[in-house]
């Protein structure tokens, strides 16, 4: 086959070579990321997810319909044949000469595909359903990662819920303390107050982390492909350790393997067939009709003489006041368009693992800062209250010392889920596609 447009070469990045990242680890990452955290429940949670969830089943519906168009495309590589047949009455009888009432018959016609435009219209198809196989896997990777943040949420709440119940009991407990030391004349009425206040603004943390936890299981619900009101979870496990620092690899290999990635690099490649098939559209194409077709007045005459046409045809493009040329620079165009989308997303990809990595270790160093806030006020809480007893310090001093202490144990469970969503994030950005039930049963 003879070929008058540029050959389909590798396409790169239109950005500098990237160095390796800034840190990596040694443990490999498997298909299925969320293994490593080694919780049961979310392993049930994200398969479930995988063949339930709306949003990733209408991506796999969009793939099905690219292939049905690559399917329609290639049919163009074939001849098209046509059944014809016509019935008539005519009146008065005999008809006039060439005027036969019934006629039945056999058409096909085919075009060379002379240059390979048909081919590379066919190419740009097959790219572009590459394309949205990897936007499906992008979605399965979204929404694995959004199953694993919501649930450690969950988890994070309940046990927020936990340590509120703890706090409001020991301030309850430090109200009657107080109290009987107020009998004896050894407190004022403004600490009881104070204490007070410490004890409502537990209680409406209370109220605000039930709040979250119910608009939690609603989105995990929805996340599953439930109503929120047919879903019954409770989030029982603890926050499971950090897994150790996966190898990060290089950036090359990260270009390889990230469906978003992958996606973005077969619109490009779609789009330099499209840019083909306008320059082959200059061309002349040669076509080939085949028609057999009998005629009679009667139906009992109908297939005894049967007459056949062999017609080639040729056109070629002379006139078409600089239409073809625009249609060339208009796909050139988006060609290039396609190829800096495809630059960006690299760069982002790039940015992503980078942000992942800085951010949890950061959150590392930030939690160990927290655990020593925290044993420091749990140590001066301890000694403002030897020396309230003993008429040495005022109760505002406690007071201040505890709401610190108590508000420092949110925080540190609050940072070790969010160390956890910086561990999925770096999962995410650097893991590749996996395999779900519709991929294995779909043939390829």
């Amino acid at each position: 086959m003879f070929s008058c447009a540029p050959k389909l070469q590798n396409v790169e990045a239109p950005i500098e070579e990237a160095e390796e990242f800034s840190y990596t680890g040694t443990e490999a990452i498997p298909e299925k990321w969320w293994t490593s955290f080694n919780d049961p429940v979310l392993n049930n949670l994200i398969d479930s997810a995988l063949t339930e969830n709306l949003n990733l089943a209408a991506t796999w519906e969009q793939f099905m319909a690219a292939q049905a168009i690559l399917r329609r495309e290639k049919s163009s590589l074939w001849p098209d044949i046509e059944l014809v047949a016509r019935s008539a009455v005519s009146r008065p009888e005999p008809d006039f000469a060439g005027g036969e009432n019934f006629q039945a018959g056999l058409a096909a016609g085919y075009e060379v595909d002379l240059w390979g435009r048909i081919r590379a219209g066919i190419e740009a198809e097959e790219f572009r359903a590459e394309a949205s196989f990897y936007d499906y896997q992008a979605a399965a990777m979204t929404l694995s990662a959004e199953i694993s943040a919501t649930w450690f949420q969950l988890l994070t709440l309940k046990k927020q819920l936990d340590l509120t119940n703890r706090q409001i009991e020991t301030n309850e407990e430090i109200i009657r303390l107080i109290r009987a030391r107020f009998t004896s004349g050894q407190i004022r009425a403004v600490d009881i107050l104070r204490q007070q206040q410490l004890l409502e603004s537990t209680r409406d943390q209370k109220i605000f982390f039930e709040t979250q936890l119910r608009l939690l299981q609603n989105q995990l619900a929805v996340l599953l492909g439930r109503p929120p009101q047919n879903l019954s979870i409770s989030p029982e496990s603890n926050l499971p350790e950090l897994p150790l620092l996966p190898e990060t690899g290089l950036p090359l290999e990260l270009i390889r393997r990230r469906p978003d990635v992958k996606q973005a690099y077969n619109q490009v490649l779609a789009a330099d067939r499209e840019m083909a098939v306008a320059i082959r559209n200059k061309y002349p194409r040669i076509s080939f009709d085949i028609i057999a077709q009998s005629r009679s007045n009667n139906y009992g005459n109908l297939f005894q003489d049967w007459a056949y046409t062999l017609a080639g045809n040729l056109v070629a493009p002379l006139l078409y006041g600089g239409r073809n040329r625009a249609e060339v620079d208009r796909t050139t165009a988006l060609k290039n368009q396609q190829l800096f989308l495809y630059g960006q997303t690299v760069l982002n990809s790039f940015r992503e693992v980078e942000d992942a990595l800085i951010q949890e270790q950061k959150q590392k160093d930030r939690i160990e800062v927290l655990e020593r806030r925290l044993d420091l006020a749990q140590k001066t809480n301890k000694q403002l209250r030897i020396e309230f007893l003993n008429g040495l310090s005022e109760y505002l001093d406690v007071l201040l010392s505890l709401d610190q202490e108590q508000q420092l144990q949110r925080d540190i469970l609050e940072a070790r889920q969010t160390l956890l969503e910086h561990r999925i994030t770096l999962y995410r950005t650097l893991a590749g596609g996996f395999e779900t039930e519709r991929t294995d049963s779909e043939e390829f």
